[in-house]
């Protein structure tokens, strides 16, 4: 069973409530996670069940919803012991260089079942994967881009709302460079890729990067100028 917070049920306005709330919180602070995890959660649930139907009718994806792997420093730090031509280590120098660790990541509050809560935090822990698969950045830019392509993969509006959000604190030079080389590439690289939600990626971690890259389609991010 996916590990939760005490699961909260709310009503149609109160859940309307949280999302409008998060929405301006996270608006405000684009640091804040909880809030964006709630916003996400309030408004995705048709997301996360055609997400949840697409997993049951792939392989792959039957067995991460049969095991619910955790991605979690217990789960997943073999992978800094990995060749540095391996997938798992190029994902553990993307976490070690950047001082993340992946137990930081908020917990489900707001899904009615065990089933979409795993679904759910899936979706959240398997960000920076597609971090390290993409070769994009965390700044405003990486992230902005990465949300193109999470909306592309799973239609959450979270997403979509953390595109305009990213555009909306740009500068000058950043929109110029984000709608000239990363929004164009993201659509792209978003519609060549398999389904990424159903990747067993833990699976995968002792293979040659650039194989599981060719082998699910991964289009790696512009060299944009400075």
């Amino acid at each position: 069973m996916i590990e939760r917070a005490a699961q909260i049920k709310l009503r149609p306005w109160q859940q309307a409530a949280v999302a409008v709330g998060s929405a301006l919180g996270a608006l405000l602070d684009p640091r804040r996670a909880d809030l964006i995890a709630a916003l996400g959660e309030t408004t995705g649930k048709p997301a996360f069940e055609w997400v949840l139907e697409r997993m049951k009718r792939s392989p792959e994806g039957r067995a991460v919803l049969l095991e619910r792997p955790r991605v979690i420093s217990a789960k997943v730090g073999h992978a800094w012991d990995l060749p540095e031509n391996t997938f798992g280590a190029a994902y553990a120098m993307f976490m070690g260089s950047r001082n993340f660790s992946p137990d930081e990541r908020p917990p489900v509050r707001f899904m009615d079942t065990d089933e979409l809560a795993y679904v759910a935090m899936r979706a959240r822990e398997v960000h920076d994967f597609w971090h390290t698969l993409f070769g994009l950045p965390t700044n405003l830019l990486g992230e902005s881009a990465l949300k193109v392509i999470e909306f592309r993969q799973m239609y959450l509006p979270m997403c979509f709302l953390s595109v305009i959000g990213g555009t909306v604190r740009f500068n000058e030079k950043q929109r110029t460079l984000f709608f000239q080389h990363y929004f164009p590439w993201a659509v792209k690289a978003s519609l060549q890729c398999t389904d990424l939600m159903c990747i067993y990626y833990e699976q995968h971690f002792h293979e040659d990067l650039d194989d599981v890259r060719r082998k699910w389609g991964i289009i790696t991010a512009p060299t944009v100028p400075k």
